[in-house]
């Protein structure tokens, strides 16, 4: 069975590449400079000179402050794209995943949201992911959505290597402690994903099993690193992030439990990571 990647450069591409290269599968992937997911053409003739049985997309336009100044760009990757690899699915009849995003909520419901709640994103980056999803769901039936969060994957730019690097060369740090999510390791998504293959299509909730702040998150980080760093508790207001983020954007797992599928609780997931990355020890 073959599989297609889009986005093979970011931490999440890179995960499912190994992933599915391991399970046997026959792997194509695709970086943004060898395939541009905004143009129908290469789009469409790559898809078709490939026919993949299963069209994973990763590729997105990610930097949130970046999307409120490049509208275009940011609809472009994020929406139009995903539009037209659902539409040569759809044509070669592969299996579409998507992987979308805890942004598409406004952050204000204050307990885990699940698949079927109002989307109501604030970013021009939870907006353009939302269409995204929209259009890719209406247009071919065998679509399934994945959103998730708080991602963290090994040869990637994330909140985890950032807290590492700062340890490295900080005695405090400031961290928001007033939003809360779901950490979640690129691997587990991968093994989420691969039950997902013989599941119903639609959307799903993929995050790993609870929920912090990202005072909590970095205080876990810097513990399991044994980091004698100073974590100091700051609001999004005192941050002064140039874009606003979900005050409270926590997933629920009830979906894919439901299912069969269950994620490891997000301190485990991270102590793993870790230790593949060379910075902790076995138990």
């Amino acid at each position: 069975m073959k599989v297609l990647i889009t986005g093979a450069g970011g931490q999440l591409g890179k995960e499912l590449i190994q992933l599915f290269t391991m399970w046997g599968y026959k792997v194509c992937s695709y970086s943004r400079s060898q395939l541009d997911i905004t143009n129908y053409i290469e789009v469409k003739n790559i898809l078709k000179r490939d026919q993949p049985d299963i069209l994973i997309n990763t590729a997105a336009f990610t930097k949130v402050d970046l999307c409120e100044t490049e509208l275009k760009q940011a609809y472009l990757v994020n929406a139009i794209g995903a539009y037209y690899l659902a539409c040569q699915a759809k044509e070669i009849k592969a299996k579409f995943f998507h992987i979308s995003t805890d942004y598409v909520f406004d952050g204000e419901k204050y307990e885990p949201y699940i698949e079927e709640d109002f989307t109501r994103p604030k970013t021009i980056y939870g907006k353009s992911k939302e269409l995204g999803e929209v259009l890719a769901l209406a247009t071919y039936q065998n679509t399934t959505v994945i959103r998730t969060s708080w991602l963290y994957g090994h040869e990637g730019n994330n909140f985890v290597n950032t807290i590492k690097e700062l340890a490295n060369c900080a005695k405090e740090i400031r961290v928001v402690s007033d939003q809360y999510g779901c950490p979640t390791y690129t691997k587990d998504i991968g093994f989420a994903l691969k039950q997902l293959l013989t599941k119903p299509s639609g959307i799903y909730h993929i995050s790993n099993y609870g929920s912090c702040s990202w005072f909590e998150f970095a205080n876990e980080i810097l513990k399991i690193l044994n980091a004698k760093v100073r974590v100091i508790p700051v609001s999004s207001k005192e941050y002064g992030s140039k874009t606003p983020r979900p005050m409270y954007s926590v997933l629920s797992s009830r979906k894919i439990n439901s299912n069969g599928i269950f994620l490891r609780e997000w301190k485990k997931s991270l102590h793993e990571y870790l230790v593949k990355e060379g910075d902790k020890d076995e138990y």
